[in-house]
């Protein structure tokens, strides 16, 4: 049995990502920390059976990052960040793919974002 409950599991979590974003250039740290920001507080209340796989995925991300920045900071490890398996995309929800195309336009500039509404 843990000793330690949920919520206090997801603060520490969020904590810790915040804390590995400190160690990005300034653009990603900016962007990192507005992307987790909202993905925290939308799945807040989330349903049960989306709790496990959001932590479960989020914990990854943070160890990945960890491994990827190093002891010594970005400017001396290896390159942040890894390419989404195709298969993945199968997986996402419209809504998904939307913020994850939203997310890809705003890390490259391209502030032209196409929404449902403009497609029809």
């Amino acid at each position: 049995m843990s000793l330690i409950n949920h919520p206090e599991k997801v603060r520490r979590l969020y904590k810790t990502i915040r804390r590995l974003h400190r160690s990005l250039p300034e653009d990603l740290r900016v962007l990192g920390d507005e992307y987790a920001k909202a993905e925290f507080k939308a799945h807040k209340n989330a349903e049960p059976q989306f709790v496990s796989t959001f932590m479960t995925e989020w914990s990854s991300y943070a160890v990945q990052l960890s491994k990827q920045l190093g002891v010594r900071g970005a400017h001396l490890a290896k390159p942040v960040g890894s390419n989404l398996q195709v298969e993945m995309l199968d997986l996402f929800t419209e809504e998904q793919l939307r913020q994850l195309f939203q997310l890809y336009s705003e890390a490259k500039g391209d502030n032209e974002i196409v929404t449902n509404d403009e497609k029809r």
